[in-house]
């Protein structure tokens, strides 16, 4: 019987063989725009990715809390049932940047998110969904903060 010492080996050499033929899957790791999540205002976060002016819609699901009493912690989900959504975007107003959450969606997934995000102070907490068609959609809604996550 091997002992631990050999299995370890053994398992390290058919790690690094499957490796090198390019089995194993390769690290996952996010690609995000600096600058959009840099940027302070809804317009400078849709020039950032290159996106046209939003309409509002019904079409576009946003829920929250009316009163988050501890903005470090605010959940919110986003969701839509039209069809060809490529993007959906979580953005709070009065943050200090805007842009709080990117979730790319292809036809194989549900475009519906839940996350908590930070909030300084109550706000304008909007949902943005982009379309593979290029139009921009979104839904607000006021969320008022009685202690402010960032800083406040």
């Amino acid at each position: 019987m091997p002992s631990r010492r050999e299995m370890l080996k053994r398992s390290a050499g058919v790690a690094s063989l499957l490796a090198g033929l390019g089995l194993l899957p390769a690290a996952a790791q996010a690609a995000w725009s600096a600058q959009a999540f840099e940027a302070k205002s809804l317009a400078e976060v849709l020039k950032a990715l290159g996106l046209s002016a939003p309409t509002e819609s019904k079409d576009v699901g946003l829920q929250g809390p009316d009163i988050a009493e501890n903005g470090a912690v605010v959940p919110v989900s986003c969701s839509t049932a039209l069809p060809g959504v490529r993007r959906l975007m979580i953005l709070v107003e009065k943050n200090p940047s805007a842009l709080c959450a990117v979730f790319d969606v292809t036809d194989a997934v549900e475009p519906a998110f839940s996350t908590r995000v930070k909030m300084g102070q109550s706000s304008q907490v909007l949902a943005v969904a982009v379309l593979a068609d290029g139009k921009v959609l979104f839904s607000q809604k006021e969320i008022k903060v009685t202690l402010g996550g960032c800083g406040g």
